[in-house]
């Protein structure tokens, strides 16, 4: 479990196949966290299990299933990646409550830098069902609450605050790049819901 509150940026030191898929090689770039093997961490919203630490470098494994569905299959190396560690009992919930578990990708159709920084997302219409107004949604780990959308449109608004695009990566996207998506896990809940008792009914 994580806030979506980035604790770091990290740097993608390497990339490498594997028999079972990829292994992904971080440089904390001087985070004075200090996680064990088998220790959780949100890279860009996807919750890896730490490998090894060697030399300062945090080794993850992620096999076709969490490359398929996220953007990491398209990292390279120099990009930079947002880090937290998981949530631990006493600790202030920030955010909202992230799983880790990306839902899907999105694009950035459309960045305005002029009243306020923001950024629009276009999503998938499996992703839209899970989007409401004022309602919050994590952005490549980010917790976000989503501005203005458009459900015909497929797309999603949020508004960033300098501290938000100084302590993240989210400054560094341009129109095309795509994102890690994850819903509220609390609104997914209510549709799945919602959408089993019509079936049933």
């Amino acid at each position: 479990m994580f806030t979506g509150i980035v604790q770091a940026i990290g740097t993608v030191h390497s990339l490498a196949k594997t028999e079972d898929g990829i292994r992904i090689v971080i440089d904390p770039a001087g985070w004075d966290h200090s996680p064990a093997a088998g220790d959780s961490i949100a890279n860009n919203g996807c919750c890896l299990t730490l490998v090894s630490d060697e030399g300062g470098l945090w080794s993850f494994d992620a096999i076709p299933e969490t490359s398929g569905k996220t953007t990491l299959g398209g990292w390279g190396a120099g990009d930079r990646v947002n880090l937290e560690r998981s949530l631990r009992v006493g600790d202030g919930l920030d955010g909202h409550q992230v799983q880790g578990h990306v839902d899907g990708v999105g694009k950035v159709i459309g960045i305005e830098d002029l009243d306020g920084y923001r950024v629009r997302i276009t999503l998938g219409g499996d992703l839209m069902r899970w989007m409401i107004p004022k309602g919050s949604v994590a952005i490549d780990g980010i917790s976000l609450t989503i501005a203005a959308l458009d459900a015909d449109g497929c797309w999603i608004e949020v508004a960033l605050i300098p501290e938000t695009l100084d302590r993240t990566t989210l400054g560094d996207r341009v129109v095309g790049d795509p994102v890690n998506i994850e819903a509220d896990a609390m609104v997914k809940t209510i549709v799945h819901t919602v959408e089993r008792m019509n079936i049933q009914n």
